[in-house]
């Protein structure tokens, strides 16, 4: 066995995982500790919007995810052309604590 084998990893994706889910909306709270990154699908007309999905990253985990974010931006950008962007709708939202929104 190679050292380059040795330092691979395997992940595995079920194929209910390997589906996705679709989301227009994430709201992102933190404490000290951690990033909590809920993934909402909201539709039209329909006063009540449903968490999809979940993510509770460490800090250290969530600056990565954002530099892996950022360089996947560029990357498509320079495939496809900048993505532009619309101006989003206020939407009063109270999950406690401080909250951000993307």
């Amino acid at each position: 066995m190679s050292a380059e084998n040795e330092n691979q990893m395997q992940i595995e994706l079920t194929p209910e995982m390997a589906d996705g889910i679709y989301s227009n909306l994430a709201v992102i709270n933190h404490s000290p500790s951690e990033f909590v990154l809920d993934f909402i699908q909201m539709m039209p007309g329909v006063p009540k919007a449903r968490v999809k999905a979940r993510v509770i990253l460490t800090p250290q985990h969530a600056k990565r995810l954002i530099k892996a974010m950022e360089e996947n931006v560029l990357r498509y950008e320079a495939t496809h052309g900048t993505i532009s962007e619309s101006e989003q709708p206020q939407i009063p939202i109270q999950f406690g604590g401080p909250t951000g929104q993307a």
